[in-house]
């Protein structure tokens, strides 16, 4: 520990007054220190870690964190702010500030450290000397462990610092303290049954990055559990890696608390379990509550079957998240498992296609007729090949919507349903139906109370047996007939559209696709193109729609590139250096290439992206212009037609953008981030913007 924080990393007057300068203010000191290399790539990587979930804690504790590429050592500053800081604390800013640096490939022992510090802020008496020190010497000394924190002690007495618990950190990495240890009121007869034997409790802790709230959520249920008379043991699924817990020790648990923000590896192992599956801030800043909560359940005999519930990553909310949120997550989890056969099947049509001519869909099987010397056979092969692909968009969008509301038992009945969608030819619709049916079934089953001698074989035959028969139902006998009827309307409506409509409809889709820049909006337009085509022989006005909508989702990217190289002055450098990585992204047709700038400067940067798409959607539109491949950017422009007005329309857009984005940002006179001449202040909202994610999540 004593490498890597020192007097020079650390503030006791921090003047900051949001998490971006505090952040900034605390980086510049790892910068002068040598231990940041570059200084807004740093930043980036921390705010897109605080984009990811806030990183404040109850106790006015502020902890940005990430590991980057830019980070040459493992690192901790630490600023302490008279006034307070919202780092989206619920109970109010914090007034404790510690910036942790990872570099992107850490060793465990590094790691462990790290985790120990993030143990040891759950210690009153080590925050309450980290308020009072008056030097920063002292307080180096205080975090290394060299001083003991005054209040700190334990319940046993024994002072704890954050030396002392680098051990108990270091097991939790490898896995034998968190994976085997228990706390509470664990005894010599710990098996033995009866009303003596202590309520218990196994418990996972998660987070993107596995530094810091991993080990806080564990140090705090480990507290809690104490307080309560509980055995509690917590496996750390950290950064440094983790040991599984024993499959004694789990089978012999009472309850389930899984806190996380990542993905539980290895979930079915708490099977047949009470549980209680939450975030991991929750198991920081309320952990009485989820003991109280697991305890509940146990005694209603309310346990969960293999997969149910699906972690707060796959369901995409909270428990107290409106219907109206928890249907856009279920519809996005469909359709972003929905876009690689879109865009792999697309392309491979699209090739097929460049090299035997839009005539190749009649050609014969490859099975009964390949030549290996003929160009028509091979295209041939990959027309057919993506055809497949083509096949499984909407059994695996049903599959996956069904999948975001009830996890994988939700798979079995949703690929069916979306099949039978095909079959009766109900199309995107009866997929969406299907798949949200199919999630509604598998919980309905679910919540039924069963025998625990039936639990083991609920997954893998009683759920699918009866969801698949269900939903099969209907979708053959009820509803599946007005929903094709409804698909074929659609479908007729949009081959009819001509003139005025169908510019509208390309500056809609334009708006749609340059809003949220690859979030739900943006998806659903490009859902509603792919399904156009998505067929053997797709109509002209879905081949217009699937252009328009290509091109529109260029726009951003393009104009934000352009506008780096046309007014430099008026962007950062980090921006600058996004603008060259901007002008590939957006050729290839990756509207997320603009979300930096977005995420830096959103009021100027999305209404401007939205001009520019509505008018290109709406010249491609007016063009007439085609597309067949669901993607490929400038790369498939061969297999488009009107191929040059339709590079006019792209070109109009971002002319349009970029002129925009840049009167805006004159007219604002300051880009954020960047400092007024002869002044070193910054914006703080520049960290916001960088060239990379984190590094690890």
């Amino acid at each position: 520990m004593s490498d890597m924080i020192t007097a020079d990393l650390i503030d006791l007057d921090l003047s900051a007054d949001t998490k971006e300068a505090a952040a900034r203010a605390l980086a510049e000191r790892m910068v002068a220190q040598g231990r940041v290399t570059d200084l807004e790539g740093f930043l980036a990587d921390v705010a897109a870690r605080e984009a990811q979930m806030p990183t404040g804690l109850d106790g006015g504790i502020g902890i940005p964190h990430c590991r980057s590429e830019h980070v040459t050592e493992p690192t901790l500053a630490f600023g302490r702010s008279a006034l307070g800081i919202d780092f989206g604390a619920a109970d109010g800013p914090a007034d404790l500030i510690f910036l942790i640096a990872a570099p992107a490939g850490a060793d465990d022992a590094h790691l462990t450290i790290l985790s120990s510090l993030a143990r040891q802020l759950m210690n009153a008496g080590f925050t309450a000397a980290l308020r009072s020190v008056g030097d920063a010497a002292a307080a180096a000394a205080l975090i290394r462990g060299e001083e003991p924190a005054a209040s700190g002690s334990d319940e046993d007495g024994d002072e704890d610092s954050v030396a002392d618990s680098a051990a108990a950190s270091a097991e939790s990495a490898t896995g034998s303290t968190p994976a085997g240890t228990t706390t509470g009121t664990a005894g010599g007869d710990e098996e033995a049954a009866g009303p003596e034997r202590p309520f218990r409790i196994v418990a996972v802790t998660s987070c993107p990055t596995g530094i810091a709230h991993t080990y806080m959520a564990a140090e705090s249920l480990e507290n809690a559990a104490r307080e309560a008379g509980v055995e509690l043991t917590v496996e750390t699924q950290g950064s440094a890696g983790f040991t599984r817990l024993d499959p004694a020790v789990i089978e012999a648990a009472d309850g389930v608390i899984l806190a996380h923000d990542v993905p539980v590896r290895d979930k079915d192992r708490f099977a047949g379990k009470a549980t209680v599956d939450t975030g991991v801030k929750a198991a920081v800043n309320r952990p009485g509550e989820l003991i109280t909560e697991v305890r509940g359940k146990a005694a209603r005999g309310e346990v969960a079957s293999a997969s149910s519930g699906a972690t707060p990553v796959e369901r995409g909310g909270a428990p107290g998240d409106g219907y109206g949120t928890k249907l856009r997550t279920w519809l996005m989890s469909g359709v972003s498992y929905m876009v690689p056969f879109v865009a792999a099947g697309g392309l491979l049509i699209a090739l097929g296609f460049a090299i035997g001519g839009y005539e190749i869909n009649k050609a014969p099987s490859v099975m009964d007729h390949f030549v290996w010397s003929q160009a028509d056979s091979w295209a041939a092969l990959l027309f057919q090949i993506g055809g497949v692909a083509f096949g499984f968009l909407v059994p695996v969008l049903a599959g996956y919507i069904a999948y975001g509301m009830a996890d994988r038992p939700g798979l079995v009945p949703g690929f069916v349903g979306g099949s039978i969608a095909l079959t009766i030819n109900a199309g995107f619709l009866g997929g969406l139906a299907a798949g949200l049916i199919s999630g509604a079934v598998v919980m309905a089953i679910q919540r039924v109370r069963i025998p625990a001698a039936l639990r083991g074989i609920m997954p893998v035959v009683v759920i699918p047996l009866i969801s698949s028969a269900v939903v099969g139902f209907l979708m053959f006998v009820v509803i599946g007939k007005p929903i094709a009827s409804a698909q074929k309307a659609m479908t007729d409506w949009l081959s009819g559209l001509s003139g005025t409509n169908a510019v509208l409809l390309g500056a809609l889709l334009g708006l749609m696709m340059c809003f949220d820049l690859g979030g739900p909006v943006n998806k659903v337009a490009y859902a509603f193109a792919t399904a156009g085509i998505a067929v053997s022989d797709p109509s002209d006005s879905a081949m217009k729609i699937m252009a328009a909508v290509m091109a529109a989702g260029m726009v951003p990217p393009l104009s934000m590139a352009l506008a780096t190289t046309v007014r430099g002055k008026l962007f950062n450098a980090a921006e600058r250096e996004n603008g060259k990585a901007a002008w590939v992204l957006g050729a290839s047709f990756i509207s997320e290439g603009a979300i930096p700038f977005a995420a830096a400067d959103p009021l100027r940067v999305i209404p401007s992206s939205m001009v520019g798409g509505a008018l290109t959607g709406a010249l491609s539109m007016a063009f007439g212009a085609t597309l067949r491949a669901p993607h490929g950017g400038i790369f498939v422009v061969p297999l488009i037609g009107n191929p040059l007005l339709y590079l006019v329309a792209i070109a109009a857009g971002v002319c349009a953008t970029t002129a925009l984005v840049i009167v805006l940002k004159g007219l604002r006179g300051q880009t954020p981030g960047t400092a007024a001449p002869g002044t070193g202040d910054t914006d703080p909202s520049a960290s916001t913007t960088g060239t990379k994610q984190p590094v690890a999540a």
